[in-house]
This record gives structure tokens, sequence and C-alpha cells, in this order.
């Protein structure tokens, strides 16, 4: 292993001298943010091609610096590579090697949606009073670039705790995971004793943990009829009409149903949203045959998403039963259902809780509708915090990252750390 971590007894973490580290990095951090951020990673179920290459770079950033790291590549025929890269870069524990603490950040992003809602090129990051405006800047590249900065203090000042340090940069995350962190919970690399930071969420004062998230459902309907020329509609069966008539209907009933509160989250309902839609027929005097549509659902802990299913299912049937000819096509595009909460009492979230604090922010727990790879951790029991400083920009055209943030968050993170008990180490 590069580097020399031999135990120097007795001298304990200093924070403060450690975030002065991360300040003086001020200047690479956002470079590091610019120089990544004009590689494109758009997930390929998104129309992209992937964040391969991206991945290379982040390779080559450890590999400058000696840092040691693991690749895990997972097959996957949707990329020109055929896999789907994750990194793990790990500084190894004193004394409970079984046990690890995970920073755990996603590469791969989502597409830039409507190119003229951008005042920039999404590919081009540009940075601009203390921002650095780009696709995925904020989701999840401010990860990245903090975490590989604080990873980077910790080898150059040779720090280690009794448990694993491990900074784990994964594939997929926008599309399910299937090729990222689930991948890698399936290799048996988590164990019982592990805890996470998940830095793909938070608040623009950086007061906000998340502890739970809602299950996340998206559905694509498919409504089959049969076409026929706009002016002979009595020779047709208009999935078009149908469609919409049930999809209006379904989104209003499951909001009427699905109606129950829980204040640990924001929104504190449940969220039942039509959203995309497919092109049917390629002229307005054709009438569909079929008709295609999604629906986003984030379902409260605690209303079982077959439950919700249960009820879309029956009325699938009715209107299969109300229009003759038709038949109606439902299939899951992602189902994560909803753990249970992280605990706030657990250790992470307690030292995560009071890093922040230490910064002069009073910082509380709750839960999100969005997913991350937090909800996927807690469903194997490993207690999981997302967190990070962030304006909420993400998947939203302009999206950026402010770089006081990357600095503050890389710093919360090694006093977070140093609540584990870290000690310095020497040659």
């Amino acid at each position: 292993m590069p580097g020399n971590w031999g135990i120097k007894k007795g001298r304990a973490m200093d924070v403060k001298r450690l975030k002065a580290l991360i300040e003086k990095k001020r200047g690479q951090m956002a470079a590091d943010m610019m120089e990544m951020s004009r590689i494109p990673a758009v997930n390929p179920r998104m129309g992209g091609g992937g964040e391969y290459a991206r991945m290379q770079w982040i390779m080559r950033w450890f590999d400058r610096r000696q840092i040691p790291y693991e690749v895990y590549e997972i097959p996957d025929q949707k990329v020109q590579e055929g896999v789907r890269l994750n990194v793990v870069a790990t500084v190894p524990g004193t004394g409970e090697e079984d046990r690890s603490l995970w920073f755990i950040s996603h590469v791969d992003t989502v597409g830039p949606g409507d190119a003229d809602a951008w005042e920039t090129d999404p590919f081009t990051p540009v940075e601009k009073d203390g921002r650095i405006y780009g696709l995925g800047c904020e989701d999840n590249s401010q990860s990245v670039i903090t975490t590989m900065a604080a990873c980077e203090v910790l080898f150059e000042e040779h720090i280690r705790i009794g448990r694993n340090i491990r900074f784990c940069y994964v594939s997929d995350e926008e599309t399910g995971s299937e090729f990222g962190i689930k991948a890698l919970i399936g290799k048996g690399l988590f164990g019982p004793g592990d805890e996470a930071i998940v830095p793909d969420g938070g608040s623009a004062d950086g007061s906000f943990v998340e502890i739970a998230e809602k299950s996340q459902v998206w559905l694509k309907f498919t409504v089959n009829g049969r076409t026929s020329h706009a002016a002979m509609p009595h020779l047709g069966i208009n999935a078009c009409y149908i469609g919409m008539k049930f999809g209006a209907e379904l989104e209003d009933a499951l909001k009427t149903r699905f109606d129950r509160e829980d204040p640990l989250f924001n929104p504190p309902g449940s969220t039942f949203e039509l959203t995309q839609k497919f092109a049917n027929v390629q002229s307005p005097n054709v009438m569909p045959g079929k008709d295609s549509f999604c629906m986003d659902m984030r379902v409260l802990p605690g209303d079982p998403v077959d439950e919700v299913m249960d009820y879309i299912y029956g009325l699938i049937g009715r209107y299969e039963k109300q229009y003759p000819g038709i038949a109606i096509e439902v299939e899951f595009l992602t189902r994560t259902d909803a753990p249970a909460p992280t605990p706030q009492q657990s250790q992470v979230v307690i030292n995560l809780v009071e890093a922040i604090r230490e910064t002069g922010t009073e910082a509380y727990s709750g839960g999100i509708g969005g997913g991350t790879c937090g909800a996927i951790l807690r469903a194997e029991k490993i207690p999981a915090a997302v967190w990070a400083t962030l304006d909420d920009r993400c998947h939203a055209p302009n999206e950026y990252v402010v770089v006081d943030n990357m600095v503050r968050d890389a710093g919360i993170y090694l006093s977070v750390i140093a609540r584990y008990g870290a000690q310095g180490t020497e040659e």
C-alpha cells in the first residue's frame, strides 16, 4: 500500500488545523470541479454514454496522489465499454477492520433537459460569483470533489481511526443503482457494523440531516387500443383519450385515498404525479392505438406499495371493462420500498449533527421524498445519513455548486471522522 500508516501514539486529530488545510485546497477543489464537469456522465438510460470516462478521471486523480483504490466492474451492455465502474478508496482502520465508515457519492448525472432553459452550456462549466454552473455540479459532483479532498487530507496527514474510512464513487444512482451501490452490496462490501454518510441531499444552510426516505416508484402505463383515421373514430379505439382520462382519474384518486401525513417529511404526505409522456402518432389526423405515459410516486413508509398497486390494478380492471377492446399494461421502471429510518441515536447521525453544530448551525433530522443510496443502505440495516450544504438545484436548468459549500462540507466530514476517535500517524 502506498504511504506509511504507522501509528503515532497520543496525538489526537486537530480538526481546526485540518479544516485550515481544506481551506488551502479551495482553488484546487474549484479547478477539479471544472475539469471533471467537462466530462459528460449522463446515465445511459437517460440518453447518455454513462460515467465511464469520468470514473477514469477520478482514478487518475487518485493515481497522481498515490492514494490506493479498488475498481469494481459491473457488466452493462447498454454502454459502449460493456461495464460500469465503481471506485473505492480506503483508509484502513487501526483495530476494527471489519467495520467501515463510508462516504458514498454517485458519478452519473441526469440529462440537461431543456437546453434553451440553460443560460450556459451545461457541459461547459462556468465559474461566476463563487458558484460553478454546469450539469451535475450539485448532483452529485459536489460530493465527489469534497470527499476526494477530505480523503487527500487524511492521506497527507497519515490519519486513521479504529474502523476503515471508505470513499466510494458509484455508477447508476440516477436510474436505480443496479450497476452501482446495489452491485457493491451484492459483492459483500458492506458489513453489519458499517455506517455511511451519503452527501446527496441537504439544505442551503447545512442544517438538515436526512435519515428517512419515502418509497420511490416509477410506473409506465401503456394503453393499447386500435388505430384509425381521426375522421372515422368508430373504426378504432382512441388510446390517447382513454389514457388521458385514466391518468387524471388515477392521480386524483391516489392523492385522495393515500392522504396520510407524517411531519418527519417535507412534503409531509405521499406524492403521486403524472410525468413523462411518450410520442404516439406522427400526424394530428391519426387516432392513436397506443399511448404511453409515466407516473412518479413517493409513498410514505407505513403505506405499503403493494396496497397502492392493488388500487391501481383495480382501476385498470374497471377501465378495461368500461372500454371493451382496450388493454392497459403497467411496468415498474424503478421500485424502492421504504426501509425503516436511520435511528436518530445512531453514532453516524449523532457525530454528524455535532460536527454541523460545531460550525454554529443548529442541525436537525428528517425525511425526504427523493431517492438516494441512503435508502438502499438502510434496507441492508446499515445506518445512513444523507447530508450536504446545497441550494437544491439538482435536475434543474442552470444547476450550480457553491464553492464555499464545498470547503465547508469537506471540513465537516473531517470533524465527523474525528468524533470516531482518530489519531495522527507518522512515517
